[in-house]
C-alpha cells in the first residue's frame, strides 16, 4: 500500500512539473510585437514561434532554469536565462531590431526610408528567403521571385541574365550596396559570381530609375546589401554538396576593435562532373570551378557619419562543350568546347563628409578580365569601370526633402572582336572610352499623412551618344497603414555595348552584323501599384497588385531569321511595348505557417513594318510560391519552393525540326531544416523533384562548327532532380 501511494505521489509530481506553461510576448522598443520570432529552450526539445500580435506560449515545461534562445529575421539574438517554478510564467521580452525588420530601404530614392513611407515600391528579400531554397549564387537564388526569371542565354556554357517583368537582362540593372559595377561583361560573367553568403538582404524595384542610377536601369534594378561587419557573426561556416556532385563552401570571419569593425568571407564551388542526360554529346551543364574573396570595413563615427570599404576579388574557369573536350583542348577546331577564364576585382566605398548637411560622396571600381574561347574561336577582353557619386540630402521644411547628385562614370572596354573595330574593319583594337557625367535632382513633397508626391529629373552626356535627360514622377497615397496606391510614371535609358550582353554574338558560328550606328535605347514606363494589409485573428495577409506599362523607341532586338546564318543588329524601325499585371500574397498564421505566392501576367511585343511579333524567350504567364512551416517542438521547418512557366516563344533557326514554344513547366523543391543548437543547422531535401529538363537545347549538335549550330534555344536549366545536404554554423 505505501509503495502504491509513493508511486502515485511521483507520478503526480512529474504531471505537474511537466504542466508548466511559459508565455509572453516578444516586442520590439516601441512595445509593438514582432511576428515570426523563433524561441527555443536549451535542454528540451520545446519552442514555439510568436503570433501576428508578438505572442508566443511554451507547455509542458518541467521545473528547473534554462537559457532561452530568441532568434528571428530582423533582430539580434537573444539569449535570457528565465527559471520555471510557477505555472503560466509570463515574460516580456525586448528585442533589438535591426534595418530589416524596420523596412529600411535604400533603392528607390537613394536615402534611407522605411518601406511603408517610401513613394516608390520596393520589395525585399532577405536571408532567410535565400536560405528556403540554398543556392551557390545570386544568378540562381533568384528563380523564385515572382516577375524576375534567370535566363540562360548559352545552352553551352551556361551564361545568363535577369529578367525583370519581361524586359530583357541587359535592361536590368544590379547593384552591390547601391554601386553599379555589376555590368557590361560583368553581367554575362559577374552573376553567378556572387555568393549569396555575402548578402543580407536583396531590393528590388521593378520599373525605369535611370534619374538616380543612369544608363542600364530600365526595366529596374536589384540592390545587393552585403552584411555589415558589426553584425556579422564572429565565425560562420555553411556548406553544402549536392548529388550531381556540386560542392559549394561559405566562410566567414568578423572582427571588431572599438570603433573599427571589418569581415572577411571567402566562397569556393565546384562542379567537375560531366553529365550528358539527353543524350546530344554536349555536356548538359557546364564545369565550374570558382573563388572569390570578400573584405569589408566600417569605422563607427559621431553623429552616425558613414566611412565604410569593401573588396571583393573572383576567379573562374567555366567550361562546355562536347563530352571528350577538356580545356588542354581549347581552341581546337576538331572538338567543340567553350572555355571562359574569368578574373575580376571590385572596390566600393562609401564616406559622409564632417559637415552639418548630409552629404555622401559613394565610389566604385571594377576590372573585369575575360579569356576565352568559343569553339575555335578566341575572345579576348578587358573591362574597367570607375563610378563617383556625390549626394546632397537636405530637409527644406517639414513637407519638402530635397536630394541632389553629381555622378561620373568612365568605362574602359577593349577586346578583339568587330566591337572594337576601326570604321574601315581593318584594324580590331580600337578600345572604346566613355565618359558619363550626369546631374540628377529630387525632391519628395509630403502634402500630409495620406499624400506625397516626388518629382526627379536627370541630365547625362555620353561621350558618344550625347545628351539624355530622363524625367521621374512619383505619387503615393495613404489611405492608412493597410492600403497604400503608388503611382510611377518615368523614363529610361541605355546605350548598348553588344559584345558583352549579347552572348549569341560569340558562341557558335553566325556571323554577326551591325547594321549601322546604334543609337541608345529610350523608353516609358508607367506602375500603378495598390498594397493591401488585412489582419485577422491570429494571420496577417498582405496583398499587392502591381500593372506596368512600358514603350520602347530605338529599341536594339538581335534579328535571327533574316538569314539563318547571320544575326543582325539594327535600332528597331518601330516600337515594343511590355504591358502586364502581376500579384504577390504574403500569408502568415501563428501555428508557423508562412506562405509567398505570387503571379506575372504580360504582353510582350514589337511592332515594325505594321506587323507585329511576340518578344522570345518572355513567358506571358509565370509563378512562384514559398511555403514554410515550423515545427516548434522539433525545432524543424519544412520549405516547398517553386515556379511555374507558360509556354513562350523560342529562338528557332531556318528548317529547325524544334518546338517554336516551350512546354509549360515548373521547378519545385522541397528542403528541411533542423536546428540542432542555436548556432548549428542542418538542412537537405530535393531540387527539381519533378526532373524537368528542356529537349534539344542545342540545333546541329553534330556539327558544332558549321554556320548552323545555335546555343540560344535553351530557356531553362539542362539540371534535373538531384538531392542536398548541408550544414550551417556560426560563433556569435
Amino acid at each position: 500500500m505505501i509503495r502504491l501511494i509513493i508511486t502515485i505521489f511521483l507520478l503526480v509530481s512529474y504531471t505537474l512539473q511537466g504542466q508548466n506553461t511559459l508565455e509572453g510576448y516578444v516586442k520590439d522598443k516601441d512595445k509593438k510585437g514582432l511576428a515570426g520570432i523563433t524561441l527555443r529552450l536549451d535542454k528540451t526539445s520545446l519552442g514555439a514561434v510568436t503570433d501576428s500580435l508578438g505572442f508566443f506560449k511554451i507547455t509542458d515545461i518541467a521545473q528547473g532554469d534554462y537559457t532561452l534562445f530568441v532568434n528571428g529575421i530582423g533582430i539580434e539574438p537573444l539569449a535570457k536565462k528565465i527559471t520555471v517554478t510557477e505555472i503560466n510564467a509570463s515574460l516580456e521580452l525586448i528585442a533589438k531590431v535591426t534595418d530589416e525588420l524596420e523596412g529600411i530601404v535604400v533603392s528607390g530614392t537613394l536615402k534611407e526610408t522605411e518601406i511603408s513611407k517610401s513613394p516608390i515600391l520596393v520589395e525585399v528579400y532577405n536571408e532567410r528567403f535565400l536560405q528556403k531554397n540554398p543556392a551557390p549564387n545570386f544568378f540562381d537564388a533568384l528563380q523564385n521571385v515572382n516577375g524576375i526569371r534567370p535566363q540562360i542565354a548559352c545552352s553551352v556554357c551556361g551564361t545568363g541574365g535577369i529578367q525583370i517583368n519581361g524586359m530583357e537582362s541587359p535592361y536590368t540593372m544590379v547593384l552591390i550596396d547601391g554601386m553599379p559595377i555589376v555590368s557590361g561583361l560583368g553581367t554575362v560573367y559577374g552573376l553567378s559570381g556572387i555568393p549569396t553568403s555575402l548578402i543580407k538582404r536583396i531590393e528590388i524595384v521593378k520599373g525605369p530609375a535611370s534619374t538616380l542610377y543612369g544608363s542600364e536601369a530600365v526595366g529596374g534594378l536589384i540592390n545587393i546589401i552585403t552584411k555589415s561587419p558589426k553584425q556579422a557573426d564572429k565565425l560562420a561556416f555553411d556548406v553544402f554538396g549536392t548529388s550531381h556532385l556540386e560542392s559549394n563552401i561559405d566562410g566567414s570571419f568578423s572582427k571588431k576593435w572599438n570603433k573599427i569593425s571589418t569581415m572577411l568571407s571567402g566562397n569556393f564551388y565546384h562542379f567537375n562532373n560531366k553529365r550528358d542526360v539527353n543524350r546530344d554529346n554536349f555536356i548538359d551543364l557546364p564545369l565550374q570551378q570558382r573563388f572569390s574573396v570578400f573584405n569589408k570595413w566600417k569605422i563607427e563615427r559621431t553623429h552616425e557619419k558613414i566611412s565604410s570599404l569593401a573588396l571583393r576579388y573572383i576567379q573562374e574557369n567555366r567550361m562546355g562543350g562536347v563530352m571528350d573536350f577538356n580545356n588542354n583542348l581549347r581552341g581546337s577546331d576538331q572538338i567543340y568546347g567553350e572555355s571562359i577564364y574569368t578574373k575580376r576585382f571590385e572596390a566600393i566605398g562609401q564616406y559622409d563628409l564632417p559637415t552639418k548637411e548630409k552629404i555622401s560622396l559613394m565610389y566604385s571600381f571594377n576590372s573585369h578580365k575575360q579569356d576565352s574561347f568559343y569553339g575555335n574561336t578566341p575572345y579576348m577582353s578587358t573591362q574597367n569601370i570607375a563610378f563617383g557619386q556625390m549626394l546632397w540630402n537636405k530637409t527644406i521644411s517639414k513637407k519638402n526633402d530635397f536630394l541632389a547628385g553629381l555622378a561620373f562614370r568612365y568605362t574602359f572596354y577593349d577586346d578583339n572582336s568587330p566591337a572594337t573595330a576601326s570604321a574601315d574593319n581593318i584594324d580590331v583594337n580600337q578600345p572604346s572610352k566613355i565618359y558619363l557625367p550626369g546631374i540628377f535632382v529630387q525632391n519628395e513633397t509630403k502634402f500630409n499623412n495620406k499624400h506625397s508626391l516626388l518629382l526627379a529629373t536627370r541630365y547625362d552626356y555620353n561621350s558618344a551618344h550625347g545628351s539624355v535627360i530622363t524625367p521621374r514622377l512619383a505619387y503615393k497615397f495613404t489611405a492608412n497603414e493597410d492600403n497604400i496606391v503608388r503611382l510611377n510614371i518615368g523614363k529610361g535609358f541605355r546605350v548598348v555595348n553588344l559584345f558583352t550582353e549579347d552572348h549569341a554574338a560569340l558562341t557558335g558560328a553566325r556571323q554577326v552584323i551591325i547594321a549601322e550606328n546604334l543609337r541608345p535605347e529610350e523608353s516609358w514606363n508607367a506602375n500603378l501599384s495598390y498594397q493591401k494589409t488585412i489582419v485577422w485573428r491570429k494571420n496577417v495577409l498582405t496583398l499587392e497588385g502591381n500593372g506596368f506599362y512600358t514603350h520602347f523607341i530605338n529599341r536594339i532586338i538581335p534579328d535571327y531569321n533574316t538569314n539563318s546564318n547571320q544575326i543582325i543588329y539594327d535600332n528597331l524601325a518601330g516600337f515594343s511595348t511590355v504591358r502586364g499585371f502581376s500579384l504577390n500574397a504574403d500569408w502568415m498564421n501563428d501555428k508557423g505557417f508562412k506562405l509567398n505566392a505570387g503571379f506575372t501576367a504580360m504582353e510582350s511585343f514589337i511592332q515594325e513594318n505594321d506587323q507585329r511579333s511576340n518578344q522570345v524567350l518572355v513567358s506571358p504567364f509565370s509563378a512562384t510560391f514559398n511555403a514554410s512551416y515550423t515545427f516548434a517542438a522539433l525545432r524543424t521547418t519544412i520549405d516547398w519552393t517553386g515556379n511555374v512557366f507558360s509556354p513562350m516563344p523560342l529562338v528557332t533557326v531556318e528548317d529547325d525540326p524544334r518546338p517554336s514554344k516551350s512546354p509549360w513547366y515548373s521547378i519545385q523543391n522541397i528542403q528541411l531544416t533542423t536546428t540542432l543548437a542555436h548556432n548549428i543547422q542542418v538542412y537537405g531535401g530535393v531540387k527539381n523533384f519533378l526532373n524537368f529538363i528542356p529537349e534539344n537545347p542545342l540545333f546541329n549538335p553534330s556539327q558544332p562548327f558549321s554556320e548552323t549550330f545555335d546555343t540560344a534555344y535553351g530557356f531553362a536549366p539542362m539540371q534535373g532532380i538531384r538531392g542536398f545536404l548541408g550544414i550551417r554554423w556560426h560563433l556569435d
